[in-house]
């Protein structure tokens, strides 16, 4: 059973970049600009847009507009690259893992009553 943290690391950071990705290529920005922006390859945005990488989950619609929100907000200069990681990290505690669970098909009871997840809710809230 993998942790709720590595959940996120493999799961919720990349579905969360993915759309990241997409909303700032439909702003306009070429894939050079959006890797450099999101310090990632390339390839690495390649991968994103095409669902190779961070397709794992659906996002819920208000996360979606979180990302969008940042992605017009990157494209406009009112956020700087710096932002980029607290704003995921903020954007990832509106997950809840009670939904991220139920997609990745992983019984909650499986998890430690101790352990707390990392997105956005304890385990326990979603028994």
């Amino acid at each position: 059973m993998k942790p709720p943290c590595e959940i996120v690391v493999w799961y919720v950071i990349p579905a969360i970049r993915s759309e990241l990705a997409k909303d700032l290529l439909a702003l306009g920005m070429k894939q050079k600009d959006v890797s450099e922006l999101m310090d990632i390859t390339q390839p690495a945005v390649s991968q994103y847009i095409t669902d190779k990488r961070g397709s794992g989950i659906e996002l819920s619609s208000n996360v979606k507009e979180m990302v969008k929100e940042l992605a017009v907000q990157l494209r406009n200069g009112e956020a700087k690259k710096t932002e980029i990681i607290g704003r995921t990290c903020s954007i990832c505690k509106h997950i809840k893992i009670g939904d991220v669970l139920k997609q990745l098909n992983i019984d909650k009871n499986d998890l430690d009553e101790d352990c707390q997840g990392c997105l956005g809710s304890e385990v326990t809230e979603c028994k």
